[in-house]
């Protein structure tokens, strides 16, 4: 096969379209799978059961790849590009604060973690509420995986922005993920890495939703730190 050949069959319409059927029914098939997890876990008497913690863990799983499979679909369909369905409009922190938090319970009381919030009671901002919560939930899951037993989801009004910080009282991360922080940030410079298994598709994700954000010529970041109030990994959105 020839480059010209090649790159046909890589842009291949019919190829896209069937790619993008299978995740999105593998999504479907995982969501049923979330949702009987968590019922089982809210339904079951005993925490210290083993059972209690190995469904705990596929909860996890299960919860990590749905987030990628709607990571996939939200960039199959040119996230951030002309055409796709931005829908920012002036929203209660409070009320995304809620909805971030009831789609997190389940796995964080599982997983024994306790969550604390802190925002501004009263705040509006103008942002597209699903492309937000899904990039705030992705953030929740993965502190999850590195924290002892607290996060930290923190909000203020920062100048021009706003600022949303998700932490964990881990051990920090490690320097391959600071690094592929930086890296999502400029699609040329992200890759694959088989060695700690992190395609970087979720930072990739969030930062094209950060930077749909505008406001006069300001745009929206992330950024991974360690440190902040509890002494671990730092997940950082700002906000225009």
């Amino acid at each position: 096969m020839d480059d010209q050949e090649a790159q046909q069959h890589e842009g291949s319409p019919e190829l896209f379209m069937f790619l993008a059927s299978t995740v999105h029914d593998m999504k479907n098939s995982i969501s049923v799978l979330s949702g009987t997890l968590e019922n089982l876990l809210a339904a079951h008497q005993s925490t210290s059961a083993p059972e209690y913690s190995q469904m705990a863990h596929m909860l996890y799983q299960t919860k990590r790849l749905n987030d990628n499979l709607i990571q996939l679909l939200a960039l199959y369909k040119d996230v951030g590009k002309p055409g796709y369905p931005f829908d920012p409009a002036p929203r209660s922190v409070r009320e995304l604060v809620e909805q971030v938090e009831g789609q997190a319970r389940m796995l964080l009381q599982s997983r024994g973690v306790t969550l604390d919030i802190d925002y501004p009671l009263h705040a509006i901002w103008s942002l597209d509420e699903d492309l937000v919560i899904g990039v705030l939930v992705h953030a929740i899951n993965n502190a999850i995986r590195y924290t002892r037993d607290r996060v930290r989801m923190a909000i203020t009004i920062d100048g021009d922005y706003l600022e949303v910080r998700v932490e964990d009282n881990g051990l920090g991360f490690p320097n391959s993920l600071l690094e592929a922080g930086v890296n999502a940030m400029d699609p040329q410079r992200s890759r694959i890495n088989f060695l700690n298994n992190s395609s970087g598709l979720g930072l990739y994700f969030s930062s094209e939703v950060a930077k749909m954000h505008k406001h006069r010529q300001r745009s929206g970041s992330i950024a991974l730190e360690n440190g902040g109030t509890l002494g671990g990994g730092c997940f950082i959105l700002r906000l225009p």
